[in-house]
């Protein structure tokens, strides 16, 4: 049977390569022989090789040449990212981003281009570069627009099951250590997006005095200042080294529980299924939420204490037993 190649154009961020897994998984369980290659930002360019039916990453560093982009055409980077994504010709090109930069990403590969319609794409322009275009509701959780837009572009019937991130858990082997852990992310891109600093405190204390140990990852300077303020010298709350994705996809498997504000990572706990406490504050989790088993979401987390997210980890603890 001839292989089906198709090439995904979806660069960031952290959450959104994530949400476009179950629809890889999708495609994978109707083709068969259908096999994917993805354009997607340096810094997640893990990502996509944890699904089986990724084949290729090719990265692409948009946001580090935009800010110098005389250099990045000196050096010739850009010139030898173009080169690999026009090694071959793919059957299907889905642009899955919906953006202008990700359609002309898309308009430089060869293949027939697929995408969101001009009135279901994020910036409307974008649709001028695909060949087939598809209407999909934007009133919808990004996860159910990228399942939607492949099984348009793929000629499947969407599957009614609910998603499945489809990841090689074997990549990430549980830790032979016997520790009952919590992981807290609480960083995120956004200061409005940051839940009370001393809020962490105290649900760090009501986990410590609960018999677990927590562990804070950071991604830059500010974060690690707050896990050290968190930590602030408590044993049992440990202030982890710098990880790269993998290695914080490991650490998540193997824990008993995860809080998160709005992040990417939180949308890894859930791909892994494991029981997730997401705090939103300005974002709508009906449309970007965590999608998976014991997941809970808890809005306008300004008025939400510490001791009424502990009391909801409980709850998805014991359901979990």
């Amino acid at each position: 049977m001839k292989t089906l190649k198709v090439l995904i154009v979806k660069t960031s961020s952290l959450g959104d390569v994530i949400h476009t897994l179950p629809a890889l998984t999708d495609a994978k369980a109707n083709i068969p022989e259908v096999q994917f290659s993805w354009v997607v930002e340096e810094s997640f360019a893990e990502i996509p090789n944890w699904h089986p039916a990724v084949v290729k990453v090719i990265p692409v560093a948009w946001r580090r040449w935009r800010k110098n982009l005389k250099a990045a055409l000196l050096s010739g980077e850009i010139f030898h990212f173009l080169a690999t994504l026009r090694q071959e010709k793919y059957d299907l090109i889905i642009d899955a981003q919906g953006l202008i930069k990700s359609a002309i990403i898309a308009a430089f590969a060869f293949g027939v281009r697929c995408g969101y319609a001009k009135n279901s794409v994020r910036e409307p322009q974008a649709a001028y570069f695909y060949k087939n275009k598809y209407e999909v509701a934007k009133n919808q959780h990004a996860i159910t627009r990228s399942r939607q837009l492949f099984a348009l572009s793929l000629h499947y019937t969407l599957p009614p099951n609910a998603p499945h991130y489809g990841i090689n858990e074997k990549i990430f082997p549980q830790t032979e250590k016997h520790e009952k852990y919590m992981v807290f992310f609480h960083g995120t891109s956004k200061a409005e997006k940051c839940w009370s600093e001393q809020k962490w405190i105290e649900l760090a204390e009501f986990a410590v005095a609960n018999g677990f140990i927590v562990y804070l990852p950071w991604g830059d300077n500010n974060e690690l200042l707050r896990s050290k303020r968190i930590a602030a010298e408590k044993v049992q709350v440990r202030v982890l080294p710098k990880l790269k994705l993998a290695a914080i996809a490991a650490l998540i498997r193997s824990a008993s529980g995860v809080v998160a504000v709005d992040t990417g990572l939180s949308h890894m706990a859930a791909a892994f299924d494991i029981p997730t406490i997401s705090l939103y504050g300005v974002t709508n989790p009906e449309l970007i939420g965590t999608v998976g088993a014991n997941q809970v979401h808890l809005a306008n987390f300004g008025a939400i204490e510490a001791a009424d997210v502990w009391q909801v980890m409980k709850n998805l603890l014991s359901s979990e037993h």
